[in-house]
């Protein structure tokens, strides 16, 4: 494909203004649909990461002392300000990543709820307070911000997932530095904007676009206190290594590989809708999404009969347009989704719909691969081990919930599950004994509400801080302990012994 000369460059966001790169590297973004690319993001270099992290540092005093009643102010204007323009947002990243624009609408809105707890942020950083511990002695505690957060986001939400950790950042008192995805870079930029237009001051919320440079610069910098990040696990591995190494905090998520287990007494058509939802929303590029049905006989015939003429029905294209599911994100993700069809055939196993070819309501140069089933997957297939990240649903067939449950159990992730059961006792028997961070009873992606913290066990997850939600406030503020005594005219004079209660 040949290179245009003349396409716009994407800056960076530094100090309340767009700054363009330094230098001279830069990454091509593509629209999926049509598999052109429609413009370039600057990549930063080790200036750029300097300014970016220094503009930060700069506002960080002014910013943590401000009033909490300020602070709240500036929040509420931005989540009125995101809810009366998600429409833009999401047209923004439906030409980026390609998802379909309800379902860019959707993660926006996920996004607003995290933004909506952090307009409570005041009752969440409170301390607590012990009167008269000793006599004349109180001790009491409050909750201060740790100072310069660096976030490390994903293409796959380019908007939910920086909002799942920045506005809890900053409203309990941090500044930002915010690292996206070069694949669909615009959506930081736009949130980093209509921040500023409510009200943030310049150099709380900064936004720098680059690739493992500017990562690394976030990992080893001195001044960034923190980091939060989101991706394949050995990426996050990567990130809570190098970070926990420089003696920051770090929360980072990683991949996953979700199940769905399907007991014989289950809804077949709830669940059939269901696989479909999860398997195949978003193309399959999410790491809540479901990969592997798992059912408990003799249910998968039937199940399978009913996920196959579900899929018949969904229209595949432009996400611009009256569609189900749009083109993955890059022409070689969508390579690399495809092999494992192949893949799964070589092992054995049955490709009952093969999504390579399929009519497209899009222009044909899209990075397009259609929902695709597979059965009798084995589980020594890499198709079953490896996190695929595409409209790819493999159907394992077990004989028993105990097989079922220890199939799920002996698996590197620990993300997100579900049960599909009309029996109550089975359900409750699965959330205690499953080794997963976030269980679905007859819900297929259990992405938890704001209130509650979004993150899983095992290979899913280093560090011990889960996203958003109380653990989110506690990640970003740390305790301070006070011990005061006020002394009034009647004290006994000078007392050099130590404290005593």
């Amino acid at each position: 494909m040949s290179q245009p000369n003349d396409l716009p460059v994407i800056p960076h966001w530094i100090g309340g203004e767009s700054v363009f790169s330094s230098g001279s590297r830069t990454a091509p973004v593509f629209d999926p649909a049509r598999g052109l690319e429609t413009k370039r993001v600057g990549l930063a270099t080790a200036e750029d990461i300097e300014s970016a992290i220094s503009s930060a540092s700069k506002a960080f005093p002014a910013w943590r002392d401000l009033s909490i009643t300020k602070r709240q102010q500036i929040i509420f204007r931005f989540r009125e300000l995101l809810n009366e323009r998600k429409g833009e947002l999401a047209e923004i990243i439906t030409s980026e990543h390609g998802k379909v624009v309800s379902d860019a609408l959707g993660e926006i809105t996920r996004g607003l709820e995290v933004v909506e707890l952090a307009t409570g942020f005041p009752h969440l950083i409170k301390g607590e307070h012990s009167e008269n511990v000793s006599s004349g002695v109180d001790v009491y505690s409050t909750k201060a911000p740790i100072g310069v957060v660096g976030i490390i986001s994903p293409f796959n939400f380019p908007a939910m997932v920086p909002l799942w950790f920045f506005p809890i950042a900053i409203a309990a008192g941090n500044t930002v530095v915010l690292k996206p995805s070069e694949k669909d870079p615009t959506a930081a930029n736009w949130l980093a904007a209509l921040f500023s237009e409510a009200g943030l001051p310049d150099g709380v919320f900064n936004v720098l676009h680059g690739d493992k440079e500017a990562v690394d610069g976030l990992l080893e910098h001195p001044d960034v206190r923190a980091i939060s990040f989101v991706g394949s696990t050995p990426i996050a591995q990567y990130i809570y290594e190098n970070a926990a190494r420089q003696g920051k905090r770090v929360q980072a998520l990683g991949g996953a590989k979700n199940h769905m287990l399907v007991l014989p007494d289950a809804d077949l058509d709830l669940t059939a809708d269901a696989a479909i939802n999860a398997g195949f929303g978003s193309a399959g590029e999410r790491c809540m999404a479901i990969s592997v049905v798992v059912a408990v006989e003799p249910v998968a015939d039937e199940l399978i009969e009913k996920i196959t003429s579900r899929m018949s029905t969904l229209k595949i294209g432009d996400g611009r347009r009256n569609c189900d599911m749009g083109p993955l994100v890059t022409k070689e993700h969508r390579d690399k989704v495809a092999s494992y069809i192949d893949v799964a055939a070589a092992d054995g196993a049955t490709v009952v719909v093969d999504g390579r070819g399929i009519e497209v309501d899009g222009d044909e140069k899209g990075f397009w691969l259609g929902p695709t089933l597979i059965d009798d997957v084995p589980v020594s297939s890499r198709v079953y081990t490896e996190e695929i990240f595409g409209p790819v649903l493999s159907v394992v067939r077990v004989n028993s919930y105990e097989e079922g449950l220890n199939l799920i159990n002996s698996g590197a992730f620990g993300n997100g599950t579900a049960i599909f059961t009309n029996d109550g006792g089975a359900a409750r028997r699965f959330q205690n004994e499953v080794e997963v961070g976030m269980v679905g009873i007859n819900v297929p992606i259990p992405v938890p509400v704001a209130y509650y913290s979004f993150g899983g066990f095992k290979s899913s997850i280093f560090g011990s801080a889960k996203a958003y939600g109380l653990q989110g406030f506690q990640f970003f503020t740390q305790e301070k302990a006070i011990t005061s005594r006020w002394l009034d005219p009647s004290h006994g004079g000078i007392n050099l012994g130590f404290p005593q209660n």
